[in-house]
């Protein structure tokens, strides 16, 4: 195991992916931890991640200096390089020059954290200051034209800082530096698999749940979807799993979810059929923050309500990944990442008095999908696109009425089954129909019409969090447009949106 000691970096996340697709276990904390919770944990080494704080700037980031007499290897990058030689004696000084992006890194010798790596070699920079001076024991390792020390390390007590960032993909040699640090430093072994976690975890809810009852709240998206057949494996009928069909849904999309948990996988499952409800609480509602916030809240009621019905449950499950985790105890204490509530359960009420399970709480979802191909459910879940809790609501810019919800599932229909026709779905993040408050003049049967437009979404992504517009082929979109215009009634045109994340973001609302 390797404990990651978060000071802020945008990259720590990448630090903790990279460690584990090494087939190490890792696990970030913030640097508030204390030396006594360290020991507990007995991580084979520490990670001290970057970050944009200067050393010595008012507030900046630090964790407890007895780390450095736990007798096990410490590997600081960038600012946790500059921490290190700081606390233990050096000096870190403001640069002339900052540098940011590609440098060529040249290394002295080729061993230690460097074995087997190219003498010269591409690394990424991103750093206003440097070390001046190293404390006592250490030795520079590498340099770039701008930076004296951009490595050093004292291997006498296992100490190694890297002015650069092993982690991200421009750094050629990254992920061999980080494997000499992991298996020829920290003598870690390739123990972390999904196999051994899913018996791991099996062994976990099994102990904390006894025969006690446990709630899920079902959406069919991958991680409750994951989640659910995980804790399926682990209690069997003890989990009861809620779908809550809230009006806003895809087309067919609650026989989807009946067809593949319930009569496929034998899970115990509650369809709640609450369209009406939803959709008279939406009606009129054009802002789709209060669109957002009315379904969320709707959904938290009806669980709730569903959930007293069922006698003697004492756990409710979710489906928490670890990034939520991680953003909620920030290096520097900033508040905690607001999930929205119809996304999962959090938000249910106190009342409910419910034991917390959240069996993926410790994943990256690359890892949740891996997961779910060890459990054996279908490639159409486990690398299934990602869908608004809101649903279409979101989808359609303005009011929300049955009418309009008819057209838009249609198109949305149509266009998803021309994408998995052309062999595009698993090529894309995110592909999808929005219904705008926009009607234009238009040419059918030689006859005038006034119709509504359907804007076409696709997009590509790794991660949602930056994403560009997918450059699916002119005939491809022809096709759709076609089909959408002559099956859909009450639309006569079609647009392709082509913009990227950021500026805009996916959804459009």
């Amino acid at each position: 195991m390797i404990l990651i000691i978060d000071f802020g970096s945008q990259y720590n996340q990448l630090i903790a992916r990279r460690v584990r697709e090494h087939q190490v276990y890792c696990e970030i904390e913030p640097p508030g931890i204390s030396v006594k919770n360290i020991k507990e944990l007995a991580p084979e080494g520490i990670i001290l991640s970057g970050g944009p704080a200067s050393i010595y700037a008012k507030g900046a980031p630090r964790t407890d200096r007895d780390i450095f007499n736990l007798g096990i290897p410490i590997l600081g990058i960038c600012y946790g390089m500059q921490f290190m030689m700081e606390t233990l004696g050096g000096k870190v000084i403001g640069s002339q020059k900052r540098e940011y992006g590609f440098a060529e890194l040249n290394i002295k010798e080729q061993n230690g954290i460097f074995a087997g790596v190219e003498t010269k070699t591409p690394c990424w920079m991103s750093h206003g200051d440097s070390v001046g001076q190293l404390p006592e024991g250490f030795v520079a390792t590498a340099s770039t034209g701008n930076t004296q020390v951009a490595a050093a390390e004292d291997a006498s007590r296992r100490f190694y800082g890297l002015q650069f960032h092993p982690e991200v993909a421009h750094t050629k040699e990254g992920r061999k530096i980080i494997a000499n640090f992991l298996f020829d430093i920290c003598r870690c072994e390739k123990s972390w698999s999904m196999k051994s976690f899913i018996e791991n975890t099996v062994d976990d809810i099994r102990a904390q749940v006894g025969k006690e009852k446990v709630i899920l709240g079902l959406s069919g998206g991958v991680d409750s979807s994951v989640a659910a057949v995980l804790l399926h494996k682990s209690v069997g009928r003890q989990l009861i799993c809620v779908f809550v069909d809230n009006g806003v849904l895809r087309a067919n999309e609650v026989k989807r979810v009946v067809d593949m948990f319930k009569k496929y996988l034998q899970i115990n499952l509650r369809v709640v059929r609450a369209g009406k409800e939803f959709l008279k609480k939406i009606k009129g509602v054009a802002d789709p923050e209060r669109k957002r916030k009315i379904i969320g809240r709707t959904f938290i009621e009806v669980f709730d309500r569903e959930a007293r019905r069922i006698k003697g449950v004492k756990f409710l499950a979710q489906g928490t990944l670890y990034p939520d985790l991680i953003e909620s105890h920030s290096a520097f204490g900033g508040p905690s990442a607001v999930i929205k509530s119809h996304h999962n359960v959090g938000g249910l009420p106190k009342t409910m008095k419910l034991k917390l399970i959240e069996p993926l709480k410790h994943l990256f979802k690359d890892e949740v999908r891996l997961l779910g191909k060890e459990l054996s459910l279908p490639d159409d879940v486990v690398w299934r696109q990602p869908f608004p809790g809101p649903g279409l609501a979101v989808r359609i810019i303005g009011d929300v009425t049955i009418q309009r919800l008819n057209v838009l599932r249609k198109a949305d229909k149509i266009l998803l089954d021309e994408i998995c026709a052309a062999n595009l779905y698993y090529k894309l993040w995110q592909s999808f129909t929005v219904l705008l408050p926009l009607k234009s003049v238009g040419i059918m049967g030689d006859q005038r019409t006034y119709e509504n437009i359907v804007a076409i979404r696709a997009v590509t992504s790794d991660d949602a969090m930056t994403a560009d517009w997918a450059r699916l082929p002119h005939d491809f979109l022809a096709r759709v447009s076609n089909r959408i215009i002559n099956e859909v009634r009450g639309v006569n045109r079609v647009v392709y949106d082509i913009s990227s994340k950021p500026p805009s973001t996916i959804e459009w609302e």
